[in-house]
Formats: structure tokens, sequence, C-alpha cells
């Protein structure tokens, strides 16, 4: 497990699935501060959103077993807005990955598995 008062990167998404865009991002995060958590968007099953929580966790903890008890991964709201006040003690930050990782198309991705 992490432990909840060291600093922590956070990531947010659906992981629909989870790709190597998604692995590397993790990996920056993690150079950050050592431990991050995973936030999976509780969105409607429909044909961009086909993987449940069960299954979107599993797979995001099978790719990263071996940072095991640097990540944790739950499930959150559709959060679709992140709103910050001044001066709140942390940044919203963008990785910029290599243009072939930023170029990984989740939606492909998605089309190869439900065939």
């Amino acid at each position: 497990m992490i432990d909840y008062n060291k600093p922590t990167a956070m990531m947010l998404g659906r992981w629909q699935p989870w790709h190597d865009g998604h692995q590397m991002l993790f990996e920056k995060s993690l150079e950050k501060t050592g431990q991050v958590i995973i936030m999976v968007r509780d969105t409607p099953r429909d044909d961009s959103n086909p993987f449940d929580f069960e299954d979107v966790k599993n797979r995001i903890e099978k790719a990263l077993s071996k940072f095991e008890g640097k990540f944790e991964v739950i499930k959150v709201p559709n959060i679709t807005n992140i709103c910050y006040g001044r001066g709140v003690g942390y940044k919203i930050e963008e990785i910029v990955l290599p243009k072939q990782i930023q170029d990984i198309s989740a939606t492909n991705i998605r089309k190869q598995l439900l065939k």
C-alpha cells in the first residue's frame, strides 16, 4: 500500500484500455514523487468505455506488477472538471511524452481487442 502522508502523483482517466502511453506516463509520474494514485473514472459503459472498473483495475495491476507498493488504483466518480483556487499546494502538470507514444490510440486498441 502507498503511504497517504507522502507526496503522491495522481493520474485520472478512463484507461480503456491501459496501454504503453499510460505505462510511460505512470513511470514518469512515479519519478516525481515515488508513488502514484491511479484514479479510474466511473463512466457509463458504451463503445468508448467497454471495460468495467474491475477489468480496468486488473489490467493496470498486471501491467504495473513490478511497481507493487508504489501505486494504488481507485474508482472515482465520472470527474469531468478539475477546479482549484489560488495557492492550493499542488501542481497540474502536463508530461509531454515522445511523439510515437503520444500517438497511441486507445480507440484503435479497443477496436482490435473487441474484434
